[in-house]
């Protein structure tokens, strides 16, 4: 069983509210057989659009790279329903997400991947922004089994809806693995249906 309990690493923070699914991988990138090479194209307008302003966007920032938590605002993940925006942001790197508030739809397509996006107040999350923007290089630990995120030795609530954290505590987020955890009774339910030949 794949439990996750906690991640620990550093932090890339993301600014702003409402940041919809086709700004996390633009929909030219939906047309892919697998998920395979969409972590490089994850925010690609907003990191092109930034980059002709002489900006440079959090991923594409060097004090970054290698960040394995992404720090956001409300209502992150909004829009339509791909699940190529979670699978984009975790092919970049990104092991966990913490952030106000995120669409129901995309909260969803992260648990069954295996994603732990934690609640944080709105004074939180740019408090472990300005934590991370100021030392990079700051340990962020986003604990599910205490309901905390630290990051540069500051600890802060965080909240996980009571179903995925425990899916996450006992590896119950991965459907394949439950289905494995159990096959003994598939393999008898299977020998007594005789339109299954898998075991004659």
């Amino acid at each position: 069983m794949s439990e996750i309990k906690s991640i620990k690493g550093t932090a890339v923070p993301v600014h702003g509210n409402d940041i919809d699914t086709d700004r996390i991988i633009p929909a030219r990138f939906l047309r892919c057989v697998s998920f395979d090479g969409l972590g490089e194209h994850a925010f690609e307008d907003d990191r092109l659009q930034d980059k002709a302003k002489g900006k440079v966007h959090p991923f594409d920032d060097a004090r970054f790279q290698g960040a394995n938590v992404l720090v956001a605002n409300s209502n992150f993940g909004c829009g339509s329903s791909r699940e190529h925006a979670p699978q984009a942001i975790y092919r970049w790197g990104v092991r966990a997400i913490v952030a106000v508030s995120y669409s129901e739809i995309f909260y969803g397509n992260t648990v069954a991947m295996g994603l732990p996006c934690v609640h944080v107040s709105p004074a939180d999350a740019e408090a472990i922004q300005s934590i991370v923007e100021a030392n990079p290089k700051a340990e962020v630990v986003v604990d599910l089994e205490s309901s905390t995120v630290t990051a540069g030795g500051k600890s802060f609530p965080a909240t996980v809806p009571d179903g995925p954290r425990k899916q996450f505590l006992t590896g119950g987020w991965d459907a394949t693995s439950e289905l494995l955890r159990d096959f003994g009774e598939i393999e008898a339910v299977a020998r007594k249906l005789p339109y299954v030949n898998t075991f004659a």
